[in-house]
């Protein structure tokens, strides 16, 4: 079994304001995994707020690549790594790998990665279309075109400097968009006094759940404030694995599973399993990626009370194709693997 990498950049259609960081593009890194004439594909993008540039993804994916080369046959290594043989890798580049093997699997055994999953039925999902910091009569006209489009939910962003910015974006969006359902996800710009005194304002908007909106790092402070919140409260840079998710199960009321953020497709079936029956809620949410990188947890949709899908929407050039979301609606291709394909012109090295 070989592997190769090549990587690509992705730029968005414009910069995506959040109130750590502005982003205007990433680069992509594709492994490629090939046995016996057939190809399996995955993607880890970098993060700054992960710490993984090209170099370091490159440098750890060439390590993966000597370590899929003991394997005979991509089965093996895909038992091999839902066992815990690669807990040493960053959960990104863990889940670059799965999603190659279970890309190639699919493939091998004439199946799509959500039958190969137990699913019996392709995934389809509703997902929600992000809002960046952007001034309310912007926001509202995004929305407006959002909803034309077929986007029913709308992840608005916050974590202004000024949180009565935050309070009129939200309600340019309410007021562009009265049907959609409202997240709001401030990626924990907000200390607990503030986040109190804000939260009864957006539920009074009629926005359904809020991200993160503490600083991570204290799990008991988010606890705390989902106790007492008039909105569901879903983790995310507070849920990062498996343990987190046991520690905050039914004592907030959702947690966003990011397959580059935990390790990859078994390890977030693992948190759904741990969390069901809780209270807790799963919601399955995405770095900015190509449809290869977004793909993978599409296939899981079918899983999650939230689907927040849309990285690969946010780019001007989508090198893949294959899940749609274009209508506010992703779904897992029927097709054998992960079900994606090259668009023709990013093909040269990128077999299917």
């Amino acid at each position: 079994m070989k592997a190769s990498q090549r990587t690509a950049h992705l730029r968005l259609t414009e910069p995506l304001r959040i109130s750590r960081s502005t982003m205007a593009a990433r680069e992509a890194v594709w492994l490629t995994v090939e046995h016996e004439g057939q190809h399996g594909h995955g993607e880890a993008v970098t993060s700054v707020y992960y710490g993984l540039d090209t170099e370091t993804l490159t440098r750890l994916l060439h390590v993966e690549t000597r370590w899929l080369a003991r394997f005979a046959a991509p089965e093996s290594a895909l038992a091999a790594l839902r066992d815990g043989e690669r807990h040493d890798a960053p959960p990104a580049v863990v889940a670059a790998v799965e999603s190659a093997l279970l890309d190639l699997v699919g493939k091998r055994a004439g199946a799509p990665v959500h039958a190969l999953l137990g699913a019996p039925a392709a995934p389809a999902a509703r997902t929600a279309r992000t809002i960046g910091l952007v001034p309310a009569g912007r926001a509202g006209a995004q929305a407006a075109r959002l909803a034309r489009d077929g986007f029913r939910v709308l992840k608005v962003k916050a974590g202004a400097r000024d949180p009565a910015e935050d309070v009129e974006r939200v309600r340019a969006v309410r007021a562009a968009a009265p049907r959609a359902r409202l997240l709001l996800d401030p990626n924990g710009a907000w200390d607990a006094d503030t986040a109190r005194r804000l939260l009864p304002r957006f539920a009074e908007l009629g926005v359904e759940a809020v991200e993160q909106p503490l600083e991570p790092g204290d799990p008991e402070a988010l606890a705390r404030l989902a106790e007492r919140s008039p909105l569901p409260v879903i983790a995310d840079e507070d849920a990062v694995g498996v343990e987190d998710a046991r520690r905050l199960a039914g004592r907030v009321q959702g947690i966003n599973v990011k397959l580059a953020k935990c390790g990859g497709v078994h390890a977030a079936l693992r948190i759904a399993e741990l969390i069901e029956g809780s209270g807790t809620e799963l919601m399955l949410g995405c770095l900015t990626a190509s449809t290869l990188g977004i793909a993978p947890a599409v296939h899981l949709a079918d899983r999650a009370r939230w689907a927040d899908l849309d990285g690969h929407l946010l780019l001007a050039d989508d090198p893949w194709t294959g899940i749609g979301g274009h209508d506010g609606t992703v779904r897992a291709s029927r097709e054998p693997g992960l079900g994606v394909r090259p668009r023709t012109r990013h093909t040269e090295g990128a077999a299917a």
